[in-house]
């Protein structure tokens, strides 16, 4: 089995940081691509970010590009979202995901539990 935790999430006010990690333990993967998306309440998981295994190709949704940053560490199985410039629309559950390179949720076959990040005004 593969399991996937996230964490780093927290309440933050608006113009803050916050970096997400996830940790990836379990059956050993290989050639993954990893991946971020959000979900507030009421509305549909939606794409954040997603990365290459070898971290040579990188997409954002247009809302988060110039302010996130998704990287990874593939000698500690371990992924990031270093999220700046945050603002109340970012507020939202988390996930971290494994699987194919993509936007679309269904490219990925692992999923963590999810951690809040909640923006103030």
């Amino acid at each position: 089995q593969v399991q996937l935790v996230e964490s780093g999430g927290g309440l933050v006010q608006a113009g803050g940081s916050l970096r997400l990690s996830c940790a990836v333990s379990g059956r050993t993967l290989r050639n993954y691509a990893m991946a971020w998306f959000r979900q507030d309440s009421g509305k549909e998981r939606e794409f954040v970010a997603t990365i290459s295994w070898s971290g040579a190709i990188t997409y954002y949704e247009d809302s988060v590009k110039g302010r996130f940053t998704i990287s990874r560490d593939n000698a500690k199985n371990t992924g990031y979202l270093q999220m700046n410039s945050l603002k109340p629309e970012d507020t939202a559950v988390y996930y971290c995901a494994a699987g194919g390179l993509g936007r679309e949720r269904h490219l990925y076959d692992y999923w963590g539990q999810g951690t809040q990040v909640t923006v103030s005004s």
